[in-house]
């Protein structure tokens, strides 16, 4: 069985695991999904994968470092003790994979911007060059990208890999195509 960790820090992590699900049941896959709250949870379950959703970055960072909570350093510790280990961050997820703010290296190499696709007004949905639609909602914008380009829009890239991690500006749980899902599951593989 694969275990899933979500980050119910904010954002859809419903849609999330919706997405995942789907993906499970698309490759006959056995999982289990673990909801990550606390640093606590995260010791207390032997997760395969790490969902990062989205939401808003600094409310993520002072829900994830309160004293009651140190998920996010707990979650950064668990990424770096094994750079194979599978994580899909979306929108403000990718931002803390960019820039942690925890005195650590980055999680992924590429510079990134919040809010830089514009206000909550200014959302869109948008085929991309990959062939998926995203769907960008107060989006961030990748700048220097030094890791593998995972997908552009009109030539920006909107997606980042190193390795098994995956960061995107867009929200794949928004849309019916659950192919980031399944690739985070088929890591684990």
């Amino acid at each position: 069985m694969v275990v899933i960790g979500i980050a119910m820090l904010q954002g859809a992590r419903h849609a999330h695991m919706d997405a995942i699900l789907s993906a499970a049941t698309e490759l006959s896959m056995d999982i289990e999904i673990v909801e990550l709250r606390t640093k606590d949870d995260l010791e207390n379950h032997s997760i395969d994968a790490l969902m990062l959703p989205g939401g808003e970055s600094t409310v993520m960072r002072l829900r994830g470092n309160d004293d009651t909570s140190r998920l996010l350093p707990a979650l950064f510790n668990w990424m770096r003790e094994n750079e194979a280990r599978p994580v899909l961050a979306t929108c403000a997820g990718a931002i803390l994979l960019a820039d942690p703010q925890d005195g650590g290296a980055p999680l992924i190499d590429a510079d990134i911007d919040r809010n830089a696709f514009g206000r909550q007004a200014d959302s869109f949905e948008s085929a991309l060059d990959c062939g998926f639609p995203g769907v960008f909602i107060r989006a961030p914008r990748f700048g220097e990208v030094r890791d593998t380009v995972e997908c552009t829009l009109s030539g920006e890239v909107v997606g980042v890999r190193r390795g098994n991690r995956i960061a995107l500006t867009f929200h794949p749980e928004l849309s019916e195509d659950s192919r980031y899902h399944r690739m985070l599951l088929e890591a684990c593989a």
